[in-house]
């Protein structure tokens, strides 16, 4: 029998770091679909409280009118502009449960950076615009002649509001998850030498 040789202290240290990164790569990972997942129940529950939202009212005597998104342009925007943003933040969860982790390809973690920011960017826009239609449909506008009209469908503009809330919070979920991807982008670069990646 030979004799053991003795682990040397740089190899234990190596083995060290590796397991560390690999235990990071499965933390992040795990944080990246954890969000993902409450960003889709909202996106959905965004769509589905625009998609759902309906009040009749007598306007004037026997004249009754239906309120519904189609109503409004912005609300039709972020209907499909938020039911976009869930699929694609489901086809990633996909795209996770194919993959293995801490395995990245340069070109694709650049293509998931961009179309994380694009869905943030999209999503958070629409949102803007509908919360600006919002407030004229909540406080009306003298300059332009436009009435309250949540004073007159009022629980039409709880649940409008209701999935503004919704698409904000979801909106910066997806600005997180576009924080990892960004991680991973530059984690792949060197430290010391501009735009060189690792081992180059």
């Amino acid at each position: 029998m030979t004799p053991k040789q003795p682990l040397d202290l740089t190899t234990l240290e190596n083995f060290h770091l590796s397991l560390k990164k690999i235990i990071m790569e499965f933390q992040i990972a795990r944080g990246e679909i954890f969000l993902r997942v409450i960003a889709i129940l909202l996106l959905v529950l965004t769509a589905c409280l625009v998609a759902f939202d309906t009040q009749t009212k007598v306007v004037f005597l026997t004249i009754e009118k239906k309120v519904t998104y189609k109503d409004v342009e912005a609300l039709k925007i972020l209907l499909y502009v938020s039911s976009s943003a869930a699929g694609y933040n489901l086809l990633q969860l996909c795209k996770h449960s194919c993959s293995s982790i801490g395995s990245y390809d340069m070109c694709m973690v650049w293509i998931n950076l961009l179309l994380d920011q694009i869905a943030v960017y999209l999503t958070f826009a629409t949102n803007t615009a509908l919360f600006q239609a919002a407030l004229f449909a909540l406080t009306g506008s003298d300059a332009f002649q436009w009435l309250k009209v949540c004073n007159k469908f009022t629980r039409f503009c709880e649940q409008i509001a209701g999935a503004i809330l919704c698409c904000f919070v979801a909106s910066i979920l997806m600005a997180m998850i576009s924080i990892i991807s960004a991680y991973r982008v530059f984690r792949m670069y060197s430290p010391k030498r501009f735009l060189r990646l690792k081992g180059k």
